[in-house]
């Protein structure tokens, strides 16, 4: 045994004295020269071609090596033995991957390739400003050499396709909010996030079914319409504005829209925003696929109809509601700070101006509840390009609203109710709100909270005949009143005494009467 053992030795010496002889007589120029002509030689005689996709290339992560990762993902989890979990940040789902040095086939259009995850320990690493894993890891593509002009093509284009589908799947979406204004936080994001879990979807949205299968299609021919927007020279983005009485369901509506498109929101706050600098900076930081809100756009900032205001008023028309500056129509910036100077044609240009294309599939939704206050050049396509009218509660969309509180068709309601209800419904100008809440407090008897609903409806349909239609302005208003007074105490206080405003107004209407 010891003989074996020591003849072994013997070969294995002489076989590195033969490597170290070789390497000083044959320099290494020669030495490369000779392998890459021993691997064309190969090549010529293989009918395959490998590619190869590093996970990361230099010193940045290779993005083409995450969406492979991903879409394999999809595969392995039918066709896999065994399989790596992964759970990404801010995601419900678990997503299955190759393991180390496993392969796997492919078919794409009739073409079969193979796909190989290899993994290699990382030599020593020299000096770097990023550190690099322990290990290296990327995936080798075997092709066909007659199919290389097709995977290259078309391929690998739809590999990174399917990977933002089923990312934007899997995560779950988040609403954004500025309250920092536009101040960058330690990462250098001026937005803060929380998952967004509204439930709200189209199905269960109160609303015309013909109105809402427009906007519908019309959400589904931008998603799908990349190559429509660059044939056009158009950048890819659609502006919303949702108007109507407080509580007919626009933010449900602007929840639906994300709901259905599996978009992020941006909940943009104005009255925190500075200056334009700034409203561009927040601009720069969205992500692609995501819906950038500005709510109740006639309240947040002043941007009223300059054809009907004062001259100053299109100077600056960034000031807050409880600007003192602002409300006796100087529309001059103080310069203290918090103060707000935004000017209109800051916000055109966040909107539809070069810097709205500083990024792709973003849709801009205001809202507003006047819309004759709002200025013309606000209200043109290419800002917002299609107008909502969120109506009051009309017989379709009541129809819906006892399917989600009662869960009752409308084979289930007797013909006598369901016909009072139709004949009282549009006459009452009631809100989706309104008659959502009269159905949540009595939704354990189903009969009492149509037969109260029906009540209600006749009532308030009564008293708008009675009064020639001024009980409904008159509610409006005093809802309107109590959305300004709830926006003016949650803005800043600074200079600003909302009771001292009213009674100031009051005054001023007392003295026209007289």
């Amino acid at each position: 045994m010891k003989e074996y053992w020591g003849s072994l030795a013997s070969i294995l010496g002489v076989l590195a004295f033969c490597q170290s002889l070789l390497q000083v007589l044959i320099p290494p120029e020669l030495r490369f020269a000779t392998l890459k002509l021993f691997n064309r030689i190969f090549n010529m005689f293989t009918s395959y071609c490998y590619f190869d996709i590093t996970e990361i290339d230099g010193v940045n992560t290779n993005e083409l090596y995450n969406a492979v990762q991903l879409y394999l993902s999809s595969c392995v989890s039918i066709s896999g033995s065994r399989l790596s979990l992964t759970r990404a940040l801010n995601s419900s789902a678990i997503t299955f991957g190759l393991t180390n040095n496993d392969t796997l086939f492919d078919t794409f259009n009739g073409v079969t390739v193979l796909w190989e995850h290899i993994v290699t320990q990382r030599q020593a690493q020299t000096f770097s400003w990023r550190p690099l894993p322990d290990e290296k890891r990327g995936f080798t593509l075997r092709i066909k050499k007659k199919d290389k002009s097709l995977i290259l093509d078309s391929y690998l284009d739809y590999i990174m396709e399917k990977a933002n589908d089923m990312r934007r799947k899997n995560q779950d979406r988040l609403l954004y909010t500025n309250s920092r204004g536009g101040s960058l936080d330690s990462r250098g994001h001026p937005w803060e996030s929380v998952p967004f879990k509204h439930p709200s979807t189209f199905e269960t949205l109160a609303m015309d079914p013909v109105k809402k299968a427009e906007i519908m299609e019309d959400l589904k021919d931008f998603a799908s319409g990349q190559s429509f927007y660059q044939k056009t020279g158009r950048a890819w983005k659609r502006g919303y504005l949702l108007y109507g009485p407080p509580g007919t369901g626009k933010s449900s509506m602007i929840a639906a829209m994300a709901n259905h498109l599996g978009y992020d929101i941006y909940d943009l706050e104005l009255t925190e925003v500075h200056n334009n600098s700034e409203l561009r900076k927040l601009l720069m930081k969205t992500s692609s696929k995501s819906i950038i809100v500005i709510e109740d756009i006639d309240c947040s900032i002043n941007l009223s109809n300059r054809k009907k205001g004062s001259p100053n008023n299109s100077s600056s028309i960034g000031r807050s509601y409880c600007d003192p500056e602002m409300r006796s129509g100087t529309g001059v910036s103080s310069g203290d700070e918090g103060g707000n100077s935004i000017t209109l044609s800051g916000l055109l240009n966040f909107t539809d101006g070069l810097w709205s294309c500083c990024g792709s599939e973003r849709i801009f939704v205001f809202t507003t509840n006047h819309i004759d206050k709002l200025d013309p050049a606000l209200l043109r396509s290419g800002r917002m390009d299609m107008h909502v009218f969120m109506s009051y509660c009309s017989f379709p969309a009541l129809k819906i609203l006892l399917k989600n509180y009662l869960g009752s068709a409308e084979s289930d309601l007797d013909e006598g109710v369901l016909k009072g209800l139709e004949e009282v419904v549009d006459k009452a100008e009631m809100t989706p709100a309104d008659v959502s809440e009269l159905l949540i407090k009595n939704r354990r008897s189903k009969d009492k909270a149509v037969l109260e609903l029906l009540e209600a409806l006749k009532s308030k349909a009564e008293m708008k005949l009675k009064s020639g239609g001024c009980v409904g302005e008159k509610n409006l208003n005093d809802v309107e009143e109590e959305e300004q007074e709830k926006r003016a105490l949650e803005s800043p206080k600074e200079g600003c005494d909302f009771e001292d405003s009213v009674k100031k107004e009051e005054e001023d209407e007392e003295k026209k009467i007289k």
